[in-house]
C-alpha cells in the first residue's frame, strides 16, 4: 500500500474526501488543501482517471525532519533515487511551504535537485537533465515547520485542466470547481439541468460529463506517471477500456446552457464537440431578459459576474436585480445555485437563500447560494 495525497482547492478537502472514498481509496484523512489516503498501484491510476476534484495526486516518498538547508540536502540523498530515476530521464522540482530557514521555495527547489544529480553523479557518473514543461518524473517537496515531506507528482499537469477546454471565455470557472459545485448541489442526472449564464459552458459540460458518467481523464495527453520506471501502460489501457465501457449512452434528463454572447456560445460548443457531448448538451445565445424555464421543475446554475470580472458592466447591483426577478417570475417549482463572491450583489437577488455553502474560487471567498423557487 503506498501514501498519497491529493491536492484540492481550499474548502473542498471533505467533499474530496467523499469522492476518494467511492473510488476505493483507504485510511482516509482530510488535511488544508488535500486529502490523504492509501492504496495500490490500480488505485493511482483509477484516481488520476476518474476523480473530478483533485488538482494533482501526490505518492509519498519519505518525510523528515527538516529545519535548515542541510537537513534538507541529507534527507533528500537518503532516498534511493534510482528506483525512481535513471540519469537518461529528464526532472524536475516544485517546492512550497516554508520554515524561518528555508522560507524562498526557488531555493528550496534548487538545492533538492542538487542533492538528487550528486547522488546520481557519484554512483553513474551521469546526471538527469532538469525540464519543467513535461519532465519524465516531477519531485514535489512541502515544508511544514520542522517537517520536509517528498513526493512523486503523478498527474503531470493539473487534473482540473480536462483537456477539453482550448476555448474559454473571460472569467472561466475551474472544471474541478464546476465539479464540486455540482457535487455539492446535491443535483441528479434525472433532473434538468440549465445554466442561463454558461459563459464558455464549464457548468453544463461537467454536468453532462457526470450524467453521462465519463471519466473526466480520457480527454488528456497524458499523466505523470506514465513516464515512470514502474509504470504499468497495460493496466492503464485496462482502465480506460473500462472507462469507456462505462459511459452512458443518452442524458436522463436535458442539460441546456444559455448566454447573451454568441461568441462564448461558439466557444462552449467548440468545448462540448472536445468532450464527446455536443449531441447531449443543447446551448443557445438568449439574453438574460428572455430566459424563461424550460420545464416544470429542474436545477438552474449559475455564475454570474462578480466584480472586477467582467470589467465594464455598468450596474452589477440591476443585473442581480434582473436576475432575481428572473427567478422569482419564471422559474417556480425550480430550485436555483448562485456562485457569488460578492455579499452586497447577492442581497441584489431579492430572494432568501435556504442554504449557504462556503466555497473558494481560486484565492476569492465566495458562497454557492441555493433557493427554492415555490
Amino acid at each position: 500500500m503506498n501514501q498519497y495525497f491529493a491536492t484540492v482547492a481550499r474548502g473542498l478537502e471533505s467533499l474530496a474526501a467523499q469522492e476518494l472514498e467511492q473510488l476505493g481509496a483507504k485510511t482516509i484523512e482530510p488535511g488544508f488543501c488535500g486529502v490523504s489516503f492509501t492504496g495500490d498501484r490500480d488505485l493511482l491510476y483509477r484516481v488520476n482517471l476518474w476523480a473530478r476534484l483533485p488538482f494533482r495526486i501526490l505518492i509519498k516518498l519519505h518525510e523528515f525532519p527538516c529545519q535548515d538547508s542541510e537537513d534538507l540536502y541529507r534527507g533528500v540523498q537518503s532516498i534511493d533515487w534510482s528506483l525512481y530515476l535513471t540519469p537518461d530521464m529528464t526532472l524536475a522540482v516544485k517546492a512550497t511551504g516554508k520554515n524561518q530557514q528555508l522560507n524562498h521555495t526557488h531555493f528550496t527547489a534548487l538545492q533538492v535537485k542538487n542533492a538528487i544529480v550528486d547522488q546520481q553523479q557519484d554512483r553513474f557518473s551521469d546526471r538527469s537533465n532538469v525540464e519543467l514543461q513535461s519532465p519524465d518524473v516531477q519531485v514535489t517537496v512541502h515544508i511544514d515547520r520542522d517537517l520536509c515531506t517528498v513526493s512523486l507528482d503523478s498527474s503531470g499537469e493539473s487534473l482540473h485542466r480536462r483537456g477539453y477546454r482550448p476555448a474559454v471565455g473571460a472569467a472561466p470557472l475551474k472544471e474541478s470547481l464546476a465539479a464540486a459545485l455540482i457535487q455539492l448541489s446535491g443535483w441528479q442526472p434525472e433532473q434538468m439541468f440549465y445554466d442561463p449564464l454558461c459563459g464558455s459552458g464549464t457548468l453544463p459540460l461537467e454536468a453532462s460529463l457526470k450524467a453521462l458518467n465519463v471519466a473526466p481523464g480520457l480527454f488528456r495527453e497524458r499523466f505523470g506517471f506514465e513516464t515512470w520506471l514502474d509504470a504499468d501502460l497495460n493496466l492503464l489501457d485496462e482502465l480506460i477500456k473500462a472507462a469507456e465501457a462505462s459511459q452512458q449512452e443518452s442524458l436522463p434528463a436535458p442539460i441546456w446552457g444559455s448566454d447573451r454572447n454568441p461568441e462564448v456560445i461558439e466557444q462552449a460548443i467548440v468545448n462540448a464537440t472536445n468532450c464527446g457531448v455536443s449531441n447531449h448538451v443543447y446551448f443557445s445565445t438568449i439574453e438574460l431578459e428572455d430566459v424563461a424555464a424550460p420545464a416544470d421543475s429542474g436545477v438552474l446554475f449559475c455564475n454570474p459576474p462578480y466584480g472586477e470580472r467582467l470589467g465594464r458592466d455598468s450596474d452589477l447591483g440591476a443585473f442581480y436585480k434582473r436576475l432575481g426577478n428572473v427567478l422569482k417570475q419564471r422559474f417556480k417549482g425550480w430550485t436555483a445555485f448562485v456562485l457569488s463572491g460578492n455579499k452586497e450583489l447577492a442581497q441584489s437577488i431579492g430572494l432568501r437563500s435556504s442554504q449557504r455553502f462556503a466555497v473558494y474560487n481560486g484565492a476569492l471567498p465566495c458562497q454557492l447560494m441555493k433557493y427554492e423557487l415555490y
